[in-house]
């Protein structure tokens, strides 16, 4: 019976049981690594430009329409600093296909609206409009850093931020003290705190002279000093404001990693690493790094648009292969996080089907809500060609499931990469407190992220 079962019976490990020493030493050098780059990674800007520079290092090259290529060759294309593609040519005819793995670098955060800078009863504030899914109760009483860019009417641009090293001022959001929150304390979560209440303090010491205004004078004219930008130029301009936090280990056992944008440069990193590991492979190997994701993937630099077409139409003709012949035998890994089973709550989890820290990749079949709204739905053989590629490379994974139907949901860019008759599955690292300020992953399961990534890429 025992060896019946085990012919019969599927069960999982944790991943730990599974690795030698040797593999604990390469997840540890893998992880910091990727700490780095996510710590100097606040907003997908600042993501985009460290890539490109660590591409550059590796031997990639911008890619200029009708340039000779040949196998082996890498390059890039920048999508208006804001997304991001790779390409190592392979050895086959594009017209077998590309291998694709395509992560997203934007990330809940709060931006500056257009006109944000106000003063109120002599104190000055940012006022903002929240990107992407957040719990707004999550973003008040936490130290705030400001990024972006801001475009000048003469056409320059100019870099901001402010926060990011160890002697600048933080910014906050406020929030009652419990003495006097009563009424407030009565609302709901989602209640307590509003989106136009998400309002950064910014500064309280007015301007040396009379009149009205001067404290917010006082901050503008420290902005004028540093950038020389004036309450105009906040039109035309890209600033957030990301939480103040340093990426760290967690846990006695240093087993974790805490940081803010884990969703989803934490898979973004994984392919990066992946692509730079590549050489001359069978099959022309793809690296996606989209912007928009938190909000739909809409516009010029998310999935939705035509950049990525573009780019792989440039390189197919450059092969005289037809676009849609490499869609339609090219495979895809949407490359994104997945919700972790939390034992602190456990009532929104299926836990036969739930992605588990420590157990690796999650391996998405679908995602959606309700009955698979919004899902691409991956086929039996798209999950069967991955079983195969993740079990010859020695890849620890599970399959996920993002929590109990009718729980919720959530999406990924998985059905605009199959909705250009791509086969396409997602797959990418569990996360605790996902989409919060500060969220959680564990080191076995990026570093097995980025295995089953390089798997994908090193198919024959």
């Amino acid at each position: 019976m025992d060896e019946l079962r085990n012919k019969l019976f599927y069960e999982q490990k944790n991943g730990y049981d599974l690795i030698d020493t040797d593999e604990r030493i390469r997840c540890e050098e893998y992880c910091g690594e990727y700490m780095r780059y996510l710590n100097n990674s606040r907003t997908e800007r600042e993501a985009v430009k460290n890539a490109i520079a660590e591409a550059e290092e590796n031997g990639f090259v911008p890619y200029v329409p009708g340039m000779a290529l040949k196998p082996g060759m890498k390059v890039y294309q920048n999508n208006r600093g804001k997304a991001l593609l790779l390409a190592v040519i392979g050895k086959k005819s594009l017209a077998e296909g590309a291998v694709i793995a395509g992560a997203h670098v934007d990330s809940p955060r709060l931006d500056l609206k257009q006109n944000p800078v106000y003063e109120n009863d002599e104190l000055c504030y940012f006022r903002t409009h929240y990107y992407g899914g957040i719990k707004k109760y999550q973003w008040v009483t936490i130290p705030l850093e400001l990024h972006g860019t801001v475009a000048l009417r003469d056409g320059s641009t100019v870099d901001v931020t402010i926060g990011r090293e160890k002697d600048d001022p933080k910014f906050v959001i406020t929030d009652l003290l419990p003495h006097l929150a009563a009424d407030q304390m009565k609302k709901t979560l989602s209640e307590g705190i509003t989106g136009e209440g998400l309002n950064i303090l910014i500064g309280s010491a007015p301007y040396a002279d009379e009149g009205k205004d001067r404290v917010k004078l006082a901050v503008l004219s420290i902005l004028n000093d540093l950038y020389d930008i004036t309450e105009e130029d906040f039109l035309s301009a890209e600033l957030v404001a990301v939480p103040a936090f340093d990426v760290c280990e967690i846990g006695l056992d240093r087993s974790l990693i805490g940081g803010y944008g884990h969703d989803d440069r934490v898979c973004a990193y994984a392919e990066l690493k992946a692509i730079f590991d590549v050489e001359e492979p069978e099959r022309t190997c793809v690296c996606i790094l989209a912007d928009k994701e938190e909000i739909g993937s809409e516009g010029v630099s998310g999935m939705q648009s035509e950049a990525f077409d573009t780019f792989m139409a440039d390189l197919c003709e450059s092969e005289g292969v037809a676009l849609r012949r490499c869609y339609e035998k090219s495979f895809c890994l949407s490359a994104d996080v997945t919700a972790a089973l939390d034992p602190l709550y456990p009532e929104v989890s299926e836990k036969s089907n739930a992605s588990r820290i420590n157990y690796g990749l999650g391996v998405c079949k679908f995602t959606g809500a309700r009955g698979k709204s919004g899902s691409s739905d991956a086929s039996a053989e798209v999950v069967g060609h991955l079983r195969r590629l993740l079990a010859e490379n020695k890849v620890v994974w599970q399959m996920a499931e993002l929590g109990k139907v009718d729980q919720g949901g959530g999406g990924t860019i998985a059905k605009f990469m199959a909705n250009r008759n791509i086969d396409t599955i997602d797959a990418g690292v569990p996360v605790l407190s996902m989409h919060a300020p500060f969220e959680v992953v564990a080191k076995f399961d990026c570093y097995m992220t980025y295995k089953g990534v390089l798997a994908a890429y090193s198919e024959k």
